[in-house]
């Protein structure tokens, strides 16, 4: 059975503006909404899944997600510009990791530590966390153009937070990767915008 559906593009994508709202919350408030963070953190930690909505846990792990994105594309209720731009910085990384093969090796084995970390402490230990930034920091980071965090100084100086801020990055990278995955691409935003919003309030229904 193909992945390559309308659903699990959509499901994927929320992945994406769910890691994105949470980075914009910890750098701007401290503070995001732990189930979410926990199920963002959790599909880089899901090695093998029967489905695309099982990655997160099941359609209510990305929640938060399917909110942003359909009021992101109902106009209602624009997402932030930060938002909108570390979404499309994540696309835009996650095609250039695709050609860096060492890289992705690099990646699959640090990420493997931290599956085997969670077991021990749990998803949101500071360890696992702290694992998950520095793939981050050796990986993803030193690709160009590198994803600038906006928020207060205060937050971004805080190196728990960081270490947060950088697992959600990677979460996203890992929704990028999902969403080609499923078929997406930037014409399927382009012209299928209306479908994915509504898709989206569908899935709702099922949360």
């Amino acid at each position: 059975m193909t992945i390559q559906t309308l659903s699990n593009q959509t499901i994927a994508l929320a992945g994406i503006a769910q890691a994105c709202s949470l980075v914009h919350q910890l750098a701007t408030a401290g503070a995001c909404p732990s189930p979410a963070m926990q199920s963002s953190i959790g599909s880089l930690l899901k090695i093998d899944s029967d489905s695309v909505a099982e990655v997160y846990g099941g359609i209510a792990g990305v929640t938060h997600g399917l909110e942003q994105l359909q009021r992101q594309l109902a106009n209602r209720e624009q997402a932030s510009a930060e938002q909108t731009r570390y979404a499309a910085q994540l696309v835009y990384l996650q095609k250039k990791l695709s050609g860096k093969t060492e890289m992705q090796d690099n990646i699959r084995a640090g990420i493997a530590r931290a599956q085997a970390q969670s077991e021990h402490f749990g998803i949101l230990h500071e360890n696992v966390l702290a694992n998950l930034a520095d793939i981050y920091h050796s990986s993803i980071s030193t690709l160009q153009p590198r994803i600038m965090v906006a928020g207060d100084p205060q937050y971004l100086g805080n190196q728990a937070i960081v270490n947060k801020i950088r697992a959600l990055l990677l979460a996203g990278i890992r929704s990028t990767l999902l969403w080609r995955q499923c078929g997406g691409t930037r014409w399927t935003l382009l012209w299928s915008r209306r479908k994915i919003q509504d898709e989206a309030r569908f899935l709702l229904t099922q949360t």
